[in-house]
């Protein structure tokens, strides 16, 4: 051993179970918090027994994997805090059902305004789809920038 290195003693990790105990007496927010956390050896580390809450399963569709992809990489907090709440999933399936009713409506309401109607379908076929895709485009741009990426 050198001169200049100095004896450090590690201390030795428990080999059973430890609980330590988490206590928020001020907390402004009223947040639940928990009130123990147990840990596991898991070779020369104690690793914390922590596991999210279930949540049901429900269908996601594009728009609910769209804005859960900006909230993970843009909105991390609110991300966490509805991933660890357990509301994430009924969030997302929240904004897919708002932007689906809002697409549809308006779909119909440009359809309207620009005299895209049933008789111009019958008439001029290839004209209606290209208006139509033009008012769809439209309408998810606003579904887009009002709901998703807000």
């Amino acid at each position: 051993m050198c001169k200049w290195q100095k004896k450090t003693r590690i201390a030795p990790l428990h080999k059973e179970r430890r609980l330590s105990m988490i206590k928020a007496d001020n907390n402004p927010k009223g947040a639940n918090t928990m009130s123990e956390i147990t840990y596991s050896r898991q070779g020369d580390y104690l690793i914390p027994d922590l596991t999210l809450p279930t949540e049901p399963e429900l269908p996601l569709g594009r728009y609910a994997l769209m804005h859960r992809d900006y909230l993970e990489k843009h909105k991390r907090v609110t991300y966490l805090n509805l991933l660890t709440s357990g509301r994430l999933n009924g969030h997302l399936h929240e904004v897919e059902q708002t932007a689906l009713q809002r697409l549809e409506l308006l779909t119909k309401q440009l359809s309207a305004e620009q005299g895209v109607t049933e008789e111009l379908k019958e008439k001029a076929p290839m004209q209606w789809v290209g208006l139509m895709n033009n008012i769809r485009s439209q309408a998810e741009e606003v579904i887009l920038t009002e709901l998703i990426y807000k």
